[in-house]
């Protein structure tokens, strides 16, 4: 069950790390909103992940997801570059996060 909090976790990450540049600068309240419950939860289920998940782990899947997750978010909704070298990296990214996930943790 951990690991499935772990990737809402990571979910909610890509959900707040987006959130950002809808709230602009935060003055925007409904974005803000919804960013700040994002973070809060987040943060929770990463906490709650790591009652039984060893912390270096959990923390870095939990980047892991929210990197790769808005990175590829920032392609498709704001047309940010799709570079062969960036998809490249995002899937060594992906490489790390599965290495993880089935190294016996």
């Amino acid at each position: 069950m951990a690991w499935v909090y772990l990737f809402l976790a990571g979910l909610l990450e890509v959900g707040w790390a987006i959130g950002l540049k809808y709230t602009d600068g935060f003055t925007r309240l409904v974005p803000s909103v919804l960013t700040a419950i994002s973070m809060v939860a987040s943060v929770l289920l990463l906490g709650i992940a790591l009652k039984s998940l060893p912390v270096g782990t959990g923390y870095a899947v939990w980047t892991g997801i929210g990197t790769v997750g808005t990175a590829l978010l920032g392609i498709v909704l704001l047309g940010e570059p799709a570079t062969a070298l960036r998809l490249g990296c995002i899937g060594l990214i992906v490489a790390g996060i599965l290495g993880l996930k089935f190294a016996g943790t």
